[in-house]
């Protein structure tokens, strides 16, 4: 087993508890950390069949292999599987939930790549840069890509949590910065193929869509108790 790989999740996971406890007086969800990680779970499954599938291995007839998750996850599928995981579950509660689910998720994100430090995994592109970093054993210094976007997740999970209040901000706001970091650290990995630049060019488009539309949705407010509504000719 690799034990460094849990020690990632274990840390995402703990950051989820952490900011949940944190947001716990304006959380309505029953069981939220459990929430969201089993939605996570769900979709790392996705990502995992995805990327099985894309490099041409049957799920069906190499079901060990579904467990190798060292082997390649699809970051976009498993990600649009822990939404769709969380949206239908409640699908009732709409836009609540994912709003004040949200910070916490993103949340996790950023102690997922801050995990990079128990994997020895942080270092991206080479720098000289003053806060550049050398691995064991080399003087070559590099971006600490993992903790730039462990930095810029907790940021964009502090945003979230501002805007929990406004319908479908927070959610919104989750993607489209999740979205952005991803795009802005992207060029500093060591990368033979790139990253997958269009799922995180993707979720800064249906973010910021998300946001404008709850903020029309807010404009939108149907006429109270004893308003008179005016009906053009």
């Amino acid at each position: 087993m690799e034990f460094t790989l849990l020690a990632a999740a274990a840390t995402g996971a703990a950051a989820v508890w952490l900011t949940n406890r944190l947001r716990s007086g304006r959380i309505s969800v029953d069981r939220p950390t459990d929430t969201i990680v089993g939605a996570a779970a769900a979709g790392l499954l996705l990502g995992r069949l995805a990327a099985m599938i894309g490099a041409g291995v049957n799920p069906v007839t190499n079901p060990g292999d579904i467990l190798v998750v060292r082997g390649g996850v699809s970051t976009g599928f498993a990600a649009l599987g822990a939404i769709t995981v969380l949206a239908w579950t409640h699908r009732q509660a709409l836009p609540t939930a994912l709003d004040q689910l949200a910070p916490a998720a993103v949340a996790g994100l950023a102690g997922w790549h801050g995990g990079c430090l128990w994997r020895n995994t942080c270092l991206g592109e080479v720098s000289d840069l003053p806060w550049a970093m050398a691995s064991t054993g080399t003087a070559v210094t590099r971006h600490p890509v993992e903790l730039y976007a462990a930095a810029g997740m907790l940021l964009v999970a502090v945003l979230a949590s501002r805007l929990a209040t406004r319908p479908w901000h927070a959610t919104g706001a989750a993607l489209a910065g999740a979205g952005t970091v991803r795009l802005l650290t992207e060029p500093l990995r060591v990368s033979i193929a790139g990253g997958p630049v269009w799922w995180y060019a993707a979720a800064v488009v249906v973010g910021v869509a998300i946001v404008f539309g709850g903020q029309r949705a807010m404009r939108t407010i149907p006429p109270g108790p004893g308003s008179i509504e005016i009906t053009p000719p």
